[in-house]
């Protein structure tokens, strides 16, 4: 029993005897991988870099807007009646006093005829009744009622005349002529629509601007003029007016620029893309706008330095707060935060962190343009 004791002791003995060796590699396998890890430089990071460049812009405010016919009626018969002709074609331009529509006149030419007839001998009377009052043949009473049924005459065929008038539809100004909206034989009443008349030569563009721009605002003052329904195509035109009030709501300001439309190509009711330039310009810093890392708590940009300025030691990425002002095709301009001839990442600033290696590899970088355009390629 007693040699039987013995080997069960000899044999936990040995296995503890194996346990603590097995902690003893684990253990110092585990401070290996940890030394590695603090010994470990990840492998730099490849990004594409560019220098902070001055550049000279020009103040410019954009905005979105759309077009506004200056004049934009709709057209209606003034008085009943049957049309009789619709001398027009839908979407046609027609110039001022041009005939679009006529009612049937056939009764107040009718009328017209006798009062003409009765002012013409009211006329003829009125001329006999001043001859014998010279002579002394009737009373001044005799005279005074040939003058006045001579001008109730004119009168009567003067209205009837009007009537007339009215009866035939013109357009007030030159202008784009929308679908009509009546057709030949329709009994109409007054009121009742015939067409829309809009004016496209020149044409508004209206758009808001904050209530900051009011200190650079002018009557004159040049804007320029996109279509996203003509691309590459711009128009070019000046302030017309600026809104006498602010709305409350939105702190806004309406703004209407005039633009030339001579082809008619511009319609009412576009989207628009406007841009007014101020007179004056002035010095910025830029950086391509895909450099910033934007964030709620700021924006900022990895500024690329050398590792305790040596020259021949990696570059790394430093983070640097900076607040932007315009935006321009690619470019965004760095009101603080940088110096002229500083880099900064351009792109795959998104995976750094503070002090991390970078390659720079500009082969790839893609172009930087101030007015970038689409292409089909």
């Amino acid at each position: 029993m007693k040699a039987k004791g013995k080997v069960w002791i000899a044999a936990i003995v040995g296995l503890i005897v194996v346990v603590v060796v097995l902690v003893g590699i684990k253990v110092g396998q585990i401070r290996a991988m940890i030394e590695a890890g603090h010994a470990f430089v990840p492998p730099p990071e490849s990004v594409t870099s560019v220098k902070v460049a001055a550049a000279t812009w020009q103040s410019r405010r954009s905005a979105i807007g759309s077009l506004v016919a200056i004049h934009d009626v709709t057209l209606g018969a003034e008085l009943p009646g049957l049309i009789r002709e619709v001398d027009f074609d839908s979407g046609k331009t027609v110039k001022r006093g041009a005939v679009l529509v006529k009612l049937d006149t056939t009764n107040e030419e009718a009328q017209l005829a006798s009062a003409k007839a009765d002012a013409s001998l009211a006329k003829v009377t009125l001329e006999r009744a001043r001859t014998m009052r010279k002579g002394g043949a009737n009373t001044p009473a005799d005279l005074d009622a040939a003058e006045a049924r001579a001008k109730q005459t004119e009168a009567i065929a003067a209205n009837i005349q009007a009537t007339i008038v009215k009866k035939t539809i013109r357009a007030p100004f030159d202008g784009r002529v929308a679908m009509k909206q009546v057709e030949r034989g329709q009994v109409v009443s007054p009121g009742t629509p015939v067409a829309t008349l809009q004016s496209v030569d020149p044409i508004f563009a209206e758009f808001s601007l904050p209530q900051q721009a009011l200190a650079d605002l002018r009557i004159g003052q040049i804007a320029t003029m996109r279509v996203d329904s003509f691309p590459g195509k711009t128009w070019r035109g000046a302030i017309s007016t600026v809104n006498s009030e602010v709305d409350p709501a939105t702190r806004n300001v309406r703004v209407r620029a005039t633009f030339p439309n001579k082809e008619g190509t511009l319609r009412p009711g576009l989207f628009v893309n406007v841009d007014v330039n101020a007179a004056d310009e002035h010095n910025v810093l830029t950086i391509p706008a895909t450099a910033v890392v934007y964030a709620p708590y700021g924006d900022s940009v990895f500024v690329l330095d050398n590792k305790k300025d040596d020259p021949a030691a990696a570059l790394v990425a430093q983070p640097r707060f900076v607040r932007l002002g315009e935006r321009r095709g690619d470019l965004v301009a760095v009101v603080s935060g940088l110096k002229e001839g500083e880099t900064v990442v351009s792109n795959g600033a998104f995976k750094l962190r503070k002090g991390v290696a970078v390659i720079v590899n500009n082969t790839l970088a893609p172009p930087v343009e101030l007015d970038p355009k689409p292409t089909d390629k």
